[in-house]
């Protein structure tokens, strides 16, 4: 052989072991640079296992008169799935999870084993821990199990609106549950390991994680079971004598803005939730509705003139059952009381004449001008809090409406109406908390649902009680305090306690239907107070019947007087003087 072949064959077989050579490296180039991400991932999955620590959620305590006690409780409740790489006798594994699991295992047991691929797969929810330690007892390779929580809700529907409910994805709806959510659910844990090839976790590897969840706060309500319960029986009582189809009541310490209780009817049971065939049961219409409170509004008219000056309980005007404002005139629905009267006689009476001059002793004397509705719904709407959301702890809460003077429709007339609780709608939770601050000193606070929590060692802390804002005279408080209690011991029938300082008024209000007030429905109000030096309580009741006229004095006032009387005794009341 020549030795210019020889060359040419060296040749040859030098470019062949640099092609070679080329393909092994760029081979392993794209392997390890291109690819590295995708067959980190693929390890990833082989060796990682995740599973995620179930924060628990926080337990509802309510007061129980100086102590606490749960309302909502977790119960633990097992999911178990399986590793499919992993999982030996699957036939054992389906007849085994439904035979105990029942309806909780899922439909399609076989086909979820079959994804070899994937390393959990849910295969039934739901299960006590009975039923878990019966499959643990079959020892079935490739099955875990997760321990969660569902709600319990012991005491059935009490409170029922206040509280809401848990779904079946564990979110909160409605309620406390709703509106804190994120709170008393708290935050998932995680847990990952890697593992060999038989799943035993490794120590070794920056890829293990070990994140404790952290559990939800346990929070405890301002409402006093008591209370609550003593307010629930008492609306189911007159439900039934009156045949009501829609009754509410809200009662709040005056001093500090606290819900003592907070009750609908028709309500439901937070544990039956998903069997509630009329999801208008699960609105709290405490806070959900705003309505035309009717004469329940004059106390705020006519402290609103004293604490301005325009007016004194002892002034007079002539009282001809009619005024004229503008181009309307306006009625008394109580006939027969003329000549001259005190603006007490106004609220003892119930007199639309009388809160109307109030309005335009605010003004002018002859008009109600521009600047007194201007004052007018500063006191209303910024100081009294009504037509606004007040921010309670509560899902659904409407701001409801007062009309501002500077739009078209806040004019002299729609004032006038106004002062006798036409033409606004404010809300049950605005109107009590507005008339705590007539009788308690002249304070507005803040309304709220939480007193504070249970710490991790079973400790009540309780929430600071925020500030109050001044936003009337003490003077004109204590006015009105003694004004509201002659209103309402000027009903002799009235079956409240007497010789205590309690008042309140009566509302009487049309329903508007289709653009206009109609004659044969009206919805019962009264708005109330009780107490002594030391401790107030604001009670507001709404009653109403479709097609059918409910009366202030008639259907409400009785459910208030119970439950002022029952508040009496319970809080230890003292006599005046």
């Amino acid at each position: 052989m020549n030795q210019s072949l020889l060359n040419k064959r060296i040749e040859l077989l030098g470019l062949i072991i640099f092609i070679v050579a080329f393909l092994f490296v760029g081979r392993l180039f794209y392997l390890q640079i291109i690819k590295h991400d995708h067959y980190v991932a693929l390890a990833d999955n082989e060796q990682l296992k995740r599973l995620k620590l179930p924060a628990k959620r926080g337990t509802i305590y309510v007061k129980d008169g100086s102590s606490v006690r749960p309302l909502v409780l977790n119960q633990p409740i097992y999911t178990v799935f399986a590793d499919p790489k992993i999982t030996k006798e699957d036939d054992k594994i389906i007849s085994t999870v439904k035979d105990v699991a029942g309806g909780n295992a899922k439909k399609n047991l076989e086909d979820l084993l079959a994804k070899k691929d994937t390393r959990y797969q849910i295969l039934a929810t739901g299960l006590t821990r009975h039923q878990a330690d019966l499959i643990k007892e079959k020892k079935l390779s490739g099955i875990g199990f997760q321990e969660g929580t569902q709600r319990v809700y012991p005491e059935g529907s009490l409170a029922s609106q206040v509280l809401g409910f848990v779904d079946h994805s564990g979110e909160g709806r409605y309620g406390v549950e709703g509106k804190l959510n994120d709170r008393l659910k708290g935050e998932d844990g995680l847990l990952q390991s890697v593992t060999d090839v038989s799943s035993v976790p490794l120590t070794i590897g920056g890829k293990n994680i070990n994140q404790p969840a952290k559990n939800g706060d346990n929070l405890v309500l301002t409402i006093d079971r008591n209370i609550q319960y003593q307010v629930e029986q008492t609306l189911l009582k007159y439900k039934e004598k009156f045949g009501a189809d829609s009754l509410s009541a809200v009662v709040m310490n005056a001093n500090t803005g606290a819900v003592l209780a907070m009750a609908n009817l028709p309500d439901y049971k937070p544990a039956e939730f998903n069997k509630v065939t009329d999801i208008s049961s699960f609105n709290n219409n405490v806070i959900s509705l705003d309505y035309e409170p009717a004469s329940t509004i004059k106390p705020f008219s006519l402290a609103a003139a004293i604490d301005t000056g325009a007016i004194r309980p002892t002034d007079t005007y002539v009282n001809t059952d009619s005024i004229k404002v503008e181009d309307r005139v306006i009625n008394n629905a109580l006939k027969g009381h003329t000549g001259t009267l005190t603006f007490q006689q106004v609220l003892n009476l119930s007199l639309n004449t009388g809160t109307v001059t109030a309005f335009k002793r605010m003004g002018n004397g002859n008009n109600i001008t521009k600047e007194a509705r201007q004052t007018v719904y500063s006191y209303f709407h910024d100081r009294f809090g009504l037509g606004r959301k007040t921010g309670i702890e509560l899902t659904g809460e409407v701001p409801g409406m007062v009309i501002s003077p500077e739009e078209q429709e806040g004019n002299a007339v729609r004032y006038s109406n106004m002062s006798f609780g036409q033409g606004l709608y404010p809300t049950m939770i605005q109107a009590v908390s507005g008339y705590s601050a007539l009788v308690n000193g002249g304070k507005y606070f803040q309304p709220t649902v939480v007193a504070g929590v249970v710490d991790n060692n079973g400790k009540y802390v309780q929430d600071a009680v925020k500030a109050g804002e001044q936003i009337i005279k003490e003077s004109t408080s204590v006015t009105m305090q003694e004004m509201t209690n002659q209103s309402l011991n000027s009903y002799t029938y009235s079956t409240h306690k007497k010789g205590y300082n309690i008042g309140g008024k009566t509302g009487t209000a049309e329903v508007i239907r289709n653009g206009a007030y109609t004659k044969d429905e009206t919805i019962a109000s009264f708005l109330g107070h009780g107490g002594d030096n030391n401790q107030k309580y604001a009670i507001m009741v709404r009653v109403s019947k479709k097609g059918s006229k409910m009366e202030g004095t008639t259907h409400s006032m009785p459910i208030f007087n119970e439950i002022s009387n029952f508040m009496i005794d319970y809080l230890g009341i003292k006599t005046k003087g």
